[in-house]
């Protein structure tokens, strides 16, 4: 049991949880999963998932609005999610139809 591909994930600032819907390496490719976690169980970890954002500014648009979405490091996020679910392996969400 492994994470093999995270598909998209959201991170809610207000209530510092980050839903996270992948793949096991042994689902199919019409299978998912989705969780939801507290950021605060990835720090008890000691995995870092939101990268700091320095102000850098988007250079797709001529205006000088800054990025605010949370950048996630998705290397952080598969490792942390392996680690977490095999400590509590119970919380193992059930597979849904993609």
């Amino acid at each position: 049991m492994e994470i093999s591909e995270i598909i998209s994930y959201f991170v809610s600032t207000p209530k510092d949880t980050i839903e996270v819907k992948f793949r096991l390496s042994d689902d199919s490719g019409d299978e998912i999963r989705i969780d939801e976690i507290s950021l605060k169980e990835s720090d008890d970890f000691g995995y870092i998932l939101i990268m700091d954002d320095f102000g850098f500014y988007n250079d797709d648009e001529d205006t000088d609005d800054l990025i605010d979405e949370d950048e996630v490091d998705e290397h952080e996020l598969i490792s942390f999610l392996n680690e977490y679910y095999m400590i509590y392996p119970e919380r193992l969400p059930a597979k849904d139809l993609f």
